[in-house]
């Protein structure tokens, strides 16, 4: 039915599709906007063709466009990845019309799942347990804080269309409520083009398990087993694993059995999630099904067997399910644990402000030379990280013979695979999976939020310690090379600054790569066995020990333990730019003014929101850091922001 493949869409997920199609023999076609014009997906395509600028509305979301590089390079289906258009049954139905096979559902399961509210009333019907909730089409602001009421609180304000947390918002008491819905609309419309709202009671300690399916044309279903993907920041995913550690059999059965039943329902074919939100009592209520493939899907691919890319394709070619898996559910058997881990762009003891920059190390193959270990990327050194998408660089995953044996191997991948350039989860991941209520699979899908806000030490940011303060000052003194220094100077002063800290150091080079470091009364001895390229190897205290390390000659930044250190000697020179004026509030990445919530004199608390700048697909407020009087705003919504601009400054209330 088809021999090139049009991958629309960007990223780890592209290069994704990419691999399996060109291992089945099929041709790949990718697109791309002006951002990811040298993106690793488009090299790894046969051709590539630019659909327009950097912001996904003018480019990855436009339908036209996409069907219009279908046409030229003759490809003759399409895979939507997920994400931007995956979910759109306009989409669906456009290449149907142009006769492009779309791999995915038909446009009509995709739209009686697409509407969250008309999917939940349709599972009510058919006897499938929902949460409590508002789901009807009269969705002012009025009548949706109405029902809030009548529900009660805490609920959840989510987007009828689209998914991976997007548009969706908790709300915890009435006063919060106007905030939520106006930012999760604004969200949804950016996101979806959609911006209707339902309401949802939230499950207290609720578990989030969903269920794949499969189906075919021909009437064909089968479901592969669970992922628990509890570990959420913010409503969105963190951590994914399968199976999970809470389900039993006979729970697997019963939601397997519910999820089934949905995706006939309403005439599925190919990859799609069931969601279920599950109390403390082990009752399972629909949440909603992804009519798509999912980020996590390598965590079932892990413990089936099955590559669930290879099965859209052979099911969108017209194969039955029964020539992939003759005996369908009974030869669907899980085998050990698998979990996943997102490596976001994002500073998570900074409130997990997203971040862009030019990735200077990232060499994942360290870590996926090892059969256990899978590594899904789409990005490379040397690629600068923009602000016009989601902040997903990559997709660690990690499989054992049991859930400790995971989590070993996460671990161990997470360190051998540091990035470099800018900051990222990294630490924080492995942080995570080794946390006594993670290993003990107590993960709730509120619970990171509610340690975020009580600062528990996960949220605490890493310092080097003083062995890593030392190999720095060693490795910056080395790799300046002979002649920088005369040789009548046998020791020196140095000063390094990492973070807020600065700290002055004696160095003293003796012969063989030995330096040694007094920090106050307490001497380093470090002996560098190797500088060259991007690594040093090193022994301290007896112990030899490798480290990924990279020196621009002014930042020196070195990976310990998943956490990446940026090490620079400040200027002796004071500067203007030093220290941090509370009354100037500032963006700190590239981004749009959403919403500025004050006017020129108007009274502040510290802590209150003033200005709501969205970049990465998140919205980012910033807020007064003391109490005062706003002297000037100098932004209003729908403007572009560069990092650094005074957004807004306050006068203090003394000066006031």
């Amino acid at each position: 039915m088809f021999d090139k493949i049009l991958i629309a869409n960007r990223g780890e997920i592209a290069c994704r599709v990419i691999r399996t199609a060109r291992a089945l023999g099929y041709r790949t076609v990718a697109v791309y906007s002006d951002a990811d014009a040298h993106a690793p997906h488009v090299d790894m395509a046969d051709e590539a063709v630019r659909l327009g600028p950097a912001p996904a509305s003018e480019s990855y979301l436009r339908i036209d466009a996409l069907l219009d590089a279908a046409r030229r390079t003759g490809a003759n289906a399409v895979h939507p990845g997920y994400g931007f258009l995956s979910e759109n049954a306009l989409f669906a139905k456009a290449c149907a019309e142009a006769g492009i096979v779309f791999i995915g559902p038909p446009p009509e399961a995709i739209e009686a799942m697409g509407d969250k509210a008309a999917a939940k009333r349709r599972m009510l019907a058919a006897g499938v347990p929902c949460a409590p909730g508002y789901l009807e089409d009269n969705a002012s602001d009025e009548q949706l804080t109405q029902q809030a009421d009548r529900l009660g609180y805490p609920l959840l304000v989510k987007a009828v269309a689209g998914g991976g947390g997007r548009g969706m918002r908790m709300v915890n008491e009435r006063g919060e409520l106007a905030l939520a819905l106006a930012s999760a609309r604004r969200e949804a419309l950016s996101t979806f083009g959609n911006g209707r709202l339902m309401l949802e009671r939230l499950i207290p300690n609720g578990r989030h398990i969903e269920i794949q399916v499969f189906a075919d044309r021909y009437g064909n279903a089968v479901h592969l087993g669970e992922r628990d993907c509890s570990t959420q920041r913010r409503r969105q995913k963190v951590i994914e694993e399968a199976p999970s550690p809470m389900v039993s059999p006979d729970m697997r059965a019963a939601m397997g059995k519910d999820a089934v039943a949905a995706a006939l329902a309403v005439g599925y074919q190919g990859a799609g999630t069931v969601e279920f939100i599950v109390d403390d009592e082990l009752k399972h209520y629909f949440l909603e099904m992804n009519t798509r493939l999912q980020v996590e899907h390598p965590v079932t691919e892990c413990i089936t067997g099955f590559d669930l890319v290879e099965w859209q394709l052979r099911v969108a070619a017209g194969q039955p399910l029964t020539a992939l898996i003759p005996g369908l559910q009974e030869d669907v058997v899980l085998r050990g644990h698998a979990i996943e881990a997102r490596l976001y762009a994002e500073d998570p003891y900074d409130d997990f402000a997203p971040q862009a920059g030019r990735i200077s190390w990232w060499r994942p193959h360290l870590a996926s030379a090892q059969p256990s270990v899978r590594i899904d990327d789409g990005v490379r050194e040397g690629d600068s990280v923009s602000t016009f998408y989601d902040p997903l660089l990559a997709k660690v995953i990690a499989c054992g013979r049991d859930r400790d044996e995971a989590i070993r191997r996460l671990t161990a991948a997470l360190e051998d695979a540091p990035l470099l350039g800018i900051r990222t989860n990294s630490r924080f991941l492995r942080d995570l999976v080794n946390h006594p209520s993670f290993k003990q699979a107590e993960i709730t899908t509120t619970l990171l939020d509610t340690w975020r806000e009580q600062k528990t030490p996960l949220f605490a940011r890493p310092q080097p310690d003083d062995a890593t303060w030392a190999l720095a000052a060693a490795a910056r003194v080395l790799r300046q090379g002979p002649g920088w220094r005369p040789d009548s100077v046998s020791s020196y002063g140095m000063n390094l600054r990492c973070g807020d800290e600065v700290r002055s150091l004696q160095v003293r080079v003796l012969a063989n790569g030995m330096v040694n470091i007094m920090q106050g009364r307490a001497t380093q001895a470090i002996r560098v066995l190797d500088l060259g390229g991007e690594n040093i190897s090193y022994e301290i205290d007896g112990i030899r020990k490798r480290s990924a390390l990279q020196d621009d000659g002014t930042t020196l930044q070195l990976a310990q333990h998943a956490a990446c250190f940026a090490f620079e000697e400040p200027s002796p020179l004071a500067s203007r730019d030093q220290g941090i004026d509370e009354n100037q509030v500032r963006a700190r990445l590239t981004g749009v003014v959403v919403q500025v919530a004050v006017r020129e004199g108007d009274r502040v608390t510290a802590n209150q929101p003033l200005v709501c700048v969205e970049a990465m697909k998140m919205e980012m407020w910033y807020g007064a850091s003391t109490d005062g009087t706003v002297a000037g705003v100098h932004v209003q919504a729908g403007d572009p922001v560069e990092s650094g601009v005074l957004l807004v400054e306050l006068s203090s209330c003394e000066a006031a």
